[in-house]
């Protein structure tokens, strides 16, 4: 965010590097570039174990949701949706981090402000997210003999059931999963990297930030797995089922109740293998992408 866009009186944080309208542009399209050629290369690699991750957790049960057959399907919407996702995800991110430093006075290294950075990010892209889940998840379940294309899932849900309740059905149980999976997986992600070089003594690489990223994102993964099986039970639901009518605790409930602890934790080896070889590639990508684009940027500068 530019220097004069912030409330009168707030003092500029000594830790932030002044902000030229140049640079600021570069961050922002860094950013948006990064974001979405890290979400694009994690959603295509890994989502076979997406797919399985999901069956798993399906009411109807792994086995007649599909097993391990058509398995890539629900792949367009995910592909289609994963670049703006992540692109609006980290552009966010950066930028309330900086609001939130400046408005504060907090350090940028500071947890908190990584955490409140994060969760407000994640609320913004869950409006691209949530849509996207529903036609992916749906498509992932229907079973081999549908022929019905992620639009037309869209579209179907929308017409039936209309917008909160059928396109963002789920939105809340979604925030609900993202955020309290954002409050612990990017404060170990920062924390990992600052702590990186003077544990270690080597220098930072795209490829340790991606270990660090995938340390965090398996803690944080397997930590919010019985938040991820609600949020897929609610998506899944048929429109007449009880299981919409029900609030997200009383859903946690009736798992509990129909399948013990194992079913809170299903899918739980499937989640926290996509996530942490997801964070690995994410950050990785992430990294490798914004290190070329700054690289290019000083190029051009000169």
């Amino acid at each position: 965010m530019e220097a004069e866009l912030l409330p009168a009186g707030v003092a500029i944080n000594p830790e932030i590097a002044p902000v030229t309208p140049e640079s600021s542009q570069h961050n922002f399209i860094n950013a948006l570039v990064a974001g979405g050629v890290a979400g694009m290369v994690v959603d295509i690699a890994l989502f076979p174990i997406d797919t399985v991750k999901t069956r798993l957790q399906s009411e109807r049960g792994f086995w007649r949701s599909g097993g391990f057959k058509g398995i890539y399907k629900g792949l367009a919407p995910a592909a289609a949706g994963s670049a703006p996702t992540a692109a609006l995800f980290f552009c966010a991110y950066e930028n309330f981090k900086r609001l939130f430093c400046n408005l504060s006075g907090c350090t940028k290294n500071s947890p908190f402000i990584h955490m409140a950075s994060a969760s407000s990010a994640e609320v913004l892209a869950c409006l691209i997210r949530v849509p996207v889940e529903i036609a992916k998840q749906r498509r992932q379940t229907l079973g081999n003999k549908s022929q019905q294309g992620a639009l037309q899932i869209l579209w179907t849900a929308y017409k039936t059931e209309g917008l909160r309740r059928g396109l963002y059905r789920g939105f809340g149980s979604t925030i609900m999963r993202e955020i309290p999976f954002s409050l612990i997986q990017f404060p170990l992600w920062e924390f990992f990297k600052l702590q990186w070089q003077p544990v270690t003594g080597l220098d930072s690489t795209p490829f340790t930030v991606a270990l660090c990223g995938a340390v965090a994102g398996g803690i944080s993964a397997g930590l919010t797995t019985p938040l991820d099986v609600v949020k897929t039970r609610i998506m899944l639901a048929e429109q007449n089922s009880a299981i919409r009518k029900l609030s997200i605790p009383k859903v946690l409930g009736s798992i509990y109740r129909e399948k013990g602890l194992g079913g809170l934790f299903a899918g739980f080896v499937p989640r926290v293998m996509w996530i942490t070889l997801g964070g690995a590639f994410f950050f990785g990508f992430y990294d490798l992408t914004t290190r070329m684009l700054a690289d290019e940027n000083l190029k051009t500068s000169q």
